[in-house]
């Protein structure tokens, strides 16, 4: 008897049934499809691309750039398997998982809610304002979490109010660095990111731990990767078309959810001659924005910080070390550039907080409808989700805590962990229930084995160092 598209989804751990429709054709303007990768890229311009490889720069020079790049080709690749398995069912890859396990979702779910607990991006971006205007970084701080609390909730369609965000961000960021090339970055900078771009090191003086995060986590990292199957279901790629977008209780309006977990269609010429054409465009999209934008503002920041801090002593990996740049950049160009550059920092890690609390809780909401919480509204989910984190962040704040240690391992080890378990499972559930037509092959599934690879030995590594300064801290 022959196998049917939706036979092959058929699984006791995920009751909804499957409906077959043809996928949608796909759009003849690129245009249309630009977002979500700009959204992962505007996430990811955080920590990594203003504090991470500037002060490594700032320590070494510029011989640990190709880590970026090995990072960033590497992510790419995990993204479009993500992409992958949602432009084909519509469903996220969590669900997908799910059907091998019911609760690998729940698991993915909850590492990465620990992970973000700690409001950190809403912090440093409320201490970037304090260079500027003064104040108690905690009371902003305080402000900011209730500010994305607001804007997400009464943000008619969610997706569309974090694509406006993003792009925002994403333009300031790149107008700083055109600015900064003109008045800041040195001929010095330009001479030596050619010479070490061709001698390319591993500064293990500065610490295994922090050397391989930079490579593993450059431009994103963790759940922030899963969360491209929402991304591009939300902007309607493929057979994501036929899936409701998440929308405010408050100001939306909210769509029917379909009686199927997803959408799967016949491996014929006309169906696969339409997924050729998604295939094509989703992955330009990719790495178009969230590759090119993020190597771009990797390299040019770390020039900015070779230019004005390389071999400063003392330089704290941390937002301290922003604000030493600044008045650098102060007496190397003018008051006005040390100003724009705090603002246009403050900005970046605001919005990349709010991309945070939004990947967090859109994770988590679509795993507790799929599987646990069928008859209630995946948005109402999502809003009570951003609200916790957004509350346990003020309380945090608010307690006037410390960044506990053990959130510090968690946030440390979980992402690496994640991404060695996903890297697999990516490869099972597409090879598994995709179409024969349209499963990974040759370089991809070298790419997710690499994946496996690499991210188990950053894993181990990781775990390993954290773990003792949790247990020398817990002694």
């Amino acid at each position: 008897m022959t196998q049917t598209a939706a036979d092959r989804f058929r699984s006791r751990h995920v009751p909804h049934e499957v409906k077959v429709r043809d996928l949608p054709d796909a759009p003849r303007s690129h245009w249309r499809i630009i977002g979500p990768g700009v959204i992962a890229a505007g996430v990811g311009l955080a920590s990594g691309e203003f504090i991470l490889f500037p002060y490594i720069a700032s320590q070494v020079g510029l011989v640990f750039l190709w880590a970026a790049a090995v990072g960033l080709i590497t992510q790419w690749f995990l993204n479009m398997e993500i992409e992958r398995y949602t432009l084909a069912t519509g469903e996220t890859a969590l669900t997908g998982f799910s059907r091998t396990w019911r609760h690998w979702g729940l698991v993915f779910a909850i590492l990465t809610y620990f992970a973000n607990l700690w409001p950190g991006w809403a912090t440093s971006s409320a201490t970037m304002l304090t260079y500027i205007f003064g104040g108690e970084p905690r009371w902003i701080a305080v402000g900011m979490l209730a500010l994305i609390g607001v804007t997400l909730t009464l943000a008619p369609v969610i997706y569309t109010v974090l694509e406006r965000v993003e792009f925002l961000k994403v333009g300031l960021v790149i107008l700083f660095i055109v600015v900064a090339v003109i008045f800041a970055v040195t001929s010095d900078a330009w001479s030596a990111l050619g010479h070490d771009v061709v001698r390319p090191e591993f500064p293990t003086e500065l610490g295994f731990a922090l050397m391989l995060s930079a490579l593993v986590f450059a431009g994103a990292g963790g759940g922030q990767n899963l969360v491209q199957s929402n991304w591009i279901r939300d902007k309607g790629f493929g057979m994501g078309a036929y899936v409701p977008r998440l929308v405010s209780p408050v100001t939306g309006k909210e769509e029917a959810a379909p009686d199927s977990a997803g959408f799967v269609f016949e491996d014929n010429d006309a169906n696969l001659a339409r997924w050729k054409q998604w295939w094509k465009l989703a992955n330009k999209e990719q790495l178009y924005t969230f590759v090119l934008i993020t190597i771009v503002t990797i390299t040019l920041m770390s020039l900015l910080s070779y230019s004005t801090v390389f071999g400063v002593p003392g330089l704290a990996n941390s937002v301290s070390f922003l604000q030493v740049e600044g008045e650098r950049l102060k007496e190397l160009v003018g008051e006005w550039f040390g100003v724009l550059f705090w603002a246009i920092g403050a900005v970046s890690l605001f919005a990349a907080a709010m991309g945070i609390v939004d990947y967090t809780s859109r994770l988590a909401a679509d795993v507790l409808k799929v599987s646990y919480l069928r008859r209630v509204s995946e948005s109402r989910i999502y809003f009570a989700l951003v609200w916790g984190l957004v509350l346990i962040g003020v309380l945090v704040l608010v307690g006037g805590f410390d960044q506990p240690l053990v959130l510090l391992v968690i946030s440390a080890c979980v992402g690496g962990l994640m991404m060695f378990l996903y890297s697999g499972l990516l490869l099972l559930i597409n090879k598994r229930f995709l179409p024969e037509r349209v499963r990974p092959r040759g370089i991809r599934v070298l790419a997710l084995i690499w994946g496996v690879l690499l991210f188990g030995v950053f894993s181990v590594l990781t775990i390993k160092e954290q773990g003792a300064k949790l247990l020398d801290w817990l002694g």
